[in-house]
């Protein structure tokens, strides 16, 4: 429900949506016109589509339990490389890196300044963004979830799109693109 949309606007539809499909059983036996109902009012329609074929896979292939290796979560309906390492990392708090836009965003200016924040470097699909965040993501699982955890945090924060706060930037001075900026920022 989360990807593209805004927290506050998804959390009374994913309230219902748990009341109607409690478990991965619920939801795979649902018919799928019940399950875009429950959607109603949420947009990306498709979401609601892979979510439920995610379900029936789910409950058929791995005897409903979500995998934890990133591989076999891109595997599953409506899964990229973004979605498969944040369930990895936060559910399973596997070692395994979750580049959304602003990871990405924080990662382009921190190592690789030159780039251009297109569009590909803003969905986190720049090949040369993803294989910095497999270096830098820590190889011991909780370690990996506080870390992705805080980059999103840092993007979302200091490090954003419109007004960077790179004066505030707790890694400002390993930052090829804060070491630049003038100190009275």
């Amino acid at each position: 429900m989360l990807q593209q949309t805004q927290v506050s606007r998804v959390e009374p539809y994913y309230h219902r949506f748990l009341a109607r499909f409690p478990s991965l059983d619920r939801l795979a036996a649902a018919a799928p016109a019940s399950v875009r109902e429950a959607w109603d009012g949420l947009g990306y329609y498709r979401r609601a589509a892979n979510l439920h074929l995610l379900a029936q896979q789910v409950v058929r292939d791995y005897q409903g339990l979500i995998p934890a290796e990133p591989e076999r979560l891109r595997r599953l309906p409506g899964i990229g490389r973004y979605t498969a390492g944040a369930v990895a990392s936060f559910a399973y708090e596997r070692s395994a890196p979750a580049v959304d836009t602003n990871v990405a965003r924080v990662i382009r200016r921190a190592f690789h300044p030159r780039a251009r924040g297109g569009r590909a470097a803003r969905a986190g699909s720049d090949p040369r963004i993803w294989a910095t965040a497999v270096r830098l993501v820590p190889r011991r699982g909780k370690a990996a979830w506080v870390f992705n955890q805080a980059i999103m945090e840092l993007g979302a924060v200091l490090c954003t799109a419109r007004l960077p706060r790179c004066a505030a930037c707790p890694v400002r001075r390993e930052c090829a693109t804060g070491k630049s900026v003038k100190s009275e920022q």
